[in-house]
């Protein structure tokens, strides 16, 4: 189906935008005071879906330059989140998540999902919560044409 295919309006299409938009700022807005940075999350959240990769796929995984990592590599490790460790021929670097690293990954996005499920306890009739569940499936599936791996889960 291409773009003039679409059985959505304009407007519909912008509704969504907006929906999504206000969504990621609202359970941005839960994350733990103490918890890292966005950018930092979301490449724990790379490693911790993916698992041990070296920094180069590390970097296409999220669209940065190699150069771009090194600095926040660097912070991660200070706090023992990720750990370098040897490749398989090596030669190459490869990231992980750290005990602590997975700990405090968890304990972020676990911040998140519980104010939303309370919201849609809250606010949204079982009908609802269920079209919910299927309309994030769908947006799923728009996120596999290579999109930024992203940590706000």
């Amino acid at each position: 189906m291409s773009n003039s295919d679409s059985v959505l309006s304009q407007e519909q299409v912008s509704h969504i935008v907006t929906g999504v938009l206000r969504l990621g700022r609202r359970l941005r807005a839960q994350r733990p005071a103490d918890s890292v940075s966005l950018s930092a999350m979301s490449l724990m959240a790379t490693l911790n879906e993916h698992g041990p990769m070296p920094a180069v796929r590390l970097a296409e995984l999220q669209r940065l330059q190699p150069q771009s990592l090194t600095r926040l590599i660097q912070d991660l490790e200070e706090r023992e989140l990720i750990a370098r460790g040897p490749g398989p021929d090596r030669r190459t670097l490869v990231l992980s998540l750290t005990e602590k690293g997975v700990a405090a990954f968890l304990y972020d996005i676990s911040a998140r999902h519980r104010w939303l499920r309370d919201e849609m306890a809250r606010l949204l009739d079982s009908d609802d919560q269920v079209l919910l569940a299927m309309a994030a499936s769908v947006m799923l599936k728009l996120t596999k044409g290579g999109t930024t791996e992203d940590g706000e889960g």
